[in-house]
């Protein structure tokens, strides 16, 4: 058995714009994954700080956690992004694209108070394979 991750995109909601959909229905699932909220941390150097920079290594560290488990972008059912301030919206976006290319979770972007002071962003995720 397959298992398949399905947009849904009522006609009666806006239209879904960029990486992601109003929600997903998915069927067929043996595993599921829950990805814990990954920060713009490295085993090995500082915090990086700019933005983007931080982006790109917590989505490393997301992609890393679904390797583990050998499961990639392809396998997201949904994405919790935090971001630490409404300015980062455009370049999140931006990467988050790259990452996704095209496929289309559901995702939530959330403005809140990161853990730490350092961190602009937190991402979460659930993938099914």
């Amino acid at each position: 058995m397959t298992y398949s991750i399905q947009a849904l995109d009522p006609p009666v909601l806006p239209e879904a714009t960029g990486t992601y959909t109003h929600g997903t229905l998915v069927s067929g699932v043996r595993r599921t994954v829950f990805v814990s909220g990954q920060v713009p941390w490295d085993r090995h150097e500082p915090v990086p700080p700019d933005f983007a920079d931080q982006c790109r290594l917590t989505w490393r560290n997301v992609l890393a956690v679904l390797a583990e488990a050998d499961m990639g972008v392809a396998n997201l059912a949904s994405v919790r992004i935090f971001l630490a301030d409404r300015a980062y919206r455009t370049i999140n976006g931006r990467i988050r694209e790259e990452v996704l290319g095209d496929h289309r979770p559901a995702v939530t972007i959330i403005i809140a108070d990161i853990y730490a002071e350092e961190w602009l962003l937190e991402i979460e995720a659930i993938a099914v394979a």
